[in-house]
């Protein structure tokens, strides 16, 4: 069995429907707020912005480093007669998106006002925080598609009322791509519940461990079903050529939405792959694997590519993203450990740097109405601060090592390599690409004599750098002190590896450090010096 279940231990409170519940409730009480009080509708969200983030660090001490399985589980019936139930639950692998949503929406709250209609706008961005909060901790099906579908709407309405330009048409984009994915992964679910009861299972059940440990499907079942979730995922992420929607989308919305996007909701397509793909399909995903590693390979460079041609600096950083997500997808199917904690890594860094990017391009539209480089020139000698801490986020974003955005990359390059040694040598070039993008924008940007309409550019101030200083730390621990991040992760990930070996014949994952199989740890016990 994959998940051994712990209960919280040494705490009784319901750690995780709260984290679910808190920015409901926050979202009905601004909801009750009449419109017009504006301050009252920024401070209720950022309340419960802050108490988020608390609860998840919060929950993030507590958690037991040495215990593979899922901790402080929450379990209710929800639907009897079809076995549905609101089950909750938290492991390595989740652990720290967890973490890292409850740390950005406070940031992005802070850094970033709506130019009109607040109260909507806090509305949306709050209720956001719950569906993405649920998608990470669910352990039943129909519960992780409502919570993957609640987080479509806020961004929806966030991009098309308060984005800029062509916001209309980048929220139709959006919306159209990630539903029609969505739409195809409810039927697969609907049909893996169907077919789970159909065989040894007994009965429909959208229990995500019980479908997964029952084996019942066929291979063809698998693949079927298997492509069923790509679709939803991919998108998501998203993985060329699904990637269409996302420049559009990053370089309308406005600057909050452009940070939980970037930093939270891009995650939800690759951390599906992993929970759901990899858990609940795991002789399509070896089937799979040269395919979605290869579609990886092509984003990382296409990306790349594509981010060098922009003349549009917010719209660079947006194909960026497509180039560091090609990375994460390409360590999760390399299918081995070094990979999966790779992937995980580069989730979690992409998060942190690329939503620091864009809150200082929040900073320089406030300023300067634009995101065209050509207009921007010389601004290192009017705003020395702001030029440096773009500096710092840029060489993470490279991955530069001492920095958190190397991390990631090397343990997935490695697990690549100890895989696909040509793919992971190709995915190398990326990293080149990477540099060559960013620092002609900067040079464009940054250097030079500052334009007329540059010299009043006003340096950051420290209300605008405090929202900063968290990303800031995460940047250099992560990139220096790795460590209690990583053996947080790898027990989960030596499970879930191992699972894959157990229930496809003659798979044995590349890169394995021995041939000892790993055991599933029961409710309370440790893995001992293995677990670290």
């Amino acid at each position: 069995m994959m998940y051994g279940v712990l209960a919280a231990q040494g705490l009784s409170f319901p750690i995780l429907p709260a984290l679910v519940f808190l920015p409901i409730i926050g979202a009905l009480v601004i909801a009750t707020i009449p419109a017009g009080r504006a301050e009252l509708h920024r401070l209720v969200a950022i309340a419960t912005a802050v108490l988020l983030g608390a609860l998840s660090v919060w929950m993030l001490v507590a958690f037991d480093p040495s215990v593979a399985g899922q901790q402080f589980v929450s379990s209710t019936t929800w639907v009897e007669s079809l076995d549905i139930k609101f089950v909750l639950g938290v492991d390595g692998i989740s652990l720290f998106l967890v973490v890292l949503t409850g740390i950005l929406f406070p940031i992005a709250l802070f850094a970033a006002k709506p130019e009109h209609s607040e109260k909507g706008y806090y509305f949306w961005l709050t209720l956001l925080g719950a569906g993405c909060m649920g998608v990470f901790l669910a352990g039943d099906l129909f519960l992780f598609f409502l919570a993957f579908e609640l987080t479509l709407v806020p961004l929806y309405f966030l991009i098309g009322k308060w984005g800029h330009g062509r916001r209309v048409y980048a929220a139709n984009k959006f919306f159209l791509f990630t539903m029609a994915g969505s739409a195809l992964m409810l039927v697969c679910i609907v049909a893996l519940a169907v077919l789970d009861g159909a065989g040894e299972g007994g009965g429909i059940t959208f229990d995500l461990v019980r479908i997964a440990e029952g084996g019942v499907l066929s291979e063809t079942a698998q693949r079927v079903l298997f492509l069923g979730f790509v679709a939803a995922f991919a998108v998501k992420v998203p993985v060329f050529p699904f990637h269409t929607w996302l420049p559009d989308a990053h370089t309308e919305a406005p600057t909050a939405g452009s940070v939980d996007l970037a930093g939270v909701l891009l995650k939800l397509g690759t951390y599906g792959f992993i929970r759901y793909g990899l858990y609940l399909f795991p002789e399509a995903s070896v089937w799979a694997a040269p395919a979605l590693i290869s579609l990886g390979l092509i984003g990382i460079i296409y990306g790349a590519v594509v981010a060098a041609m922009q003349r549009n600096l917010k719209r660079l950083v947006a194909y960026s993203s497509v180039s560091h997500m090609g990375f994460a997808v390409m360590g999760i199917f390399a299918l081995n450990i070094e990979g999966l904690e790779g992937s995980i890594m580069q989730m979690i860094n992409h998060g942190i740097i690329t939503g620091a990017l864009f809150i200082l391009l929040g900073y320089l539209y406030k300023r300067r109405h634009t995101y065209e480089i050509s207009e921007l020139s010389g601004l290192q000698k009017v705003a020395p601060v702001f030029a440096g801490l773009f500096t710092l986020f840029m060489l993470a974003s490279i991955g530069v090592p001492g920095l958190a955005g190397f991390v990631g990359e090397f343990l997935v390059l490695l697990g690549t390599f100890l895989a696909h040694r040509w793919w992971a040598v190709v995915a190398a070039v990326g990293v080149i690409l990477a540099a060559l993008y960013m620092l002609w924008a900067y040079q464009r940007v940054f250097h030079g004599e500052p334009s007329e309409a540059n010299r009043s550019f006003k340096d950051i101030k420290l209300a605008e750098f405090l929202p900063l200083v968290p990303l800031i730390g995460l940047v250099f621990f992560i990139g220096l002190y790795p460590k209690p991040i990583l053996e947080r992760i790898e027990p989960s990930v030596q499970l879930l590896v191992e699972h894959i070996e157990q229930q496809v014949p003659g798979f044995e994952s590349p890169g394995t450090q021995d041939g000892s199989e790993l055991q599933p740890v029961a409710a309370g016990e440790s893995r001992g010096e293995g677990g670290e």
